[in-house]
């Protein structure tokens, strides 16, 4: 079944309407939805290694255009949407403990976890909230975003045949670790 799974995202990656998917799931993970775009742009890149930096570019950019939506849902609609979501994710409690120090650190805050893979959702909701710098916030988004997926983009352009090898030999191994790992991230945020 994850060999399918697999050659069906593989396919996709390589259709001609696959940069569309990848600039949809870049701009809501960034404000609402749960799963990185990375597990589309990896296997984008490994299929088209001639686009990747384009691919790069799309998951950037949408990425920050949704971070700014999740900064307006802060700023706008805390109680109806953002309060909802910081919920879901555990993580309401600490949030009113580190309020007012997000304005102190939130340009930190949010490049740090922008470029990790905690839920960036969280940070553009509070920094909304907070009503961090707008200026401040689009550029630490846009620098942690660009870090990070030109980062990813530019390991698997470099190594991508061995990666791609290494990835269709240990197929169940890295998907196995991959739910581990985001489900160990939804853990530590509820419990941080």
């Amino acid at each position: 079944m994850l060999r399918r799974l697999y050659d069906w995202t593989m396919a996709l990656a390589a259709h001609h309407r696959a940069d569309r998917v990848l600039a949809f799931i870049s701009f809501i993970e960034s404000s609402i939805f749960p799963i990185p775009p990375d597990v589309l742009l990896m296997p984008m890149v490994l299929a088209r290694r001639d686009r990747a930096w384009y691919l790069a570019g799309i998951c950037t950019v949408a990425s920050v255009v949704g971070a700014l939506l999740g900064y307006g849902l802060g700023y706008f609609a805390f109680e109806t949407i953002g309060r909802p979501i910081f919920e879901t994710y555990g993580y309401l409690e600490q949030f009113h403990e580190f309020q007012s120090a997000f304005n102190e650190w939130g340009s930190w805050l949010v490049f740090v976890f922008g470029v990790t893979f905690f839920p960036f959702k969280v940070i553009t909701i509070a920094s909304g909230v907070t009503q961090l710098n707008i200026g401040v916030f689009l550029l630490a988004s846009i620098a942690s975003r660009a870090l990070r997926f030109f980062l990813v983009t530019a390991l698997l352009w470099k190594f991508g045949e061995p990666i791609r090898t290494f990835v269709e030999k240990r197929l169940t191994l890295l998907t196995s670790l991959f739910v581990l790992l985001l489900v160990g991230g939804f853990i530590l945020v509820r419990y941080m």
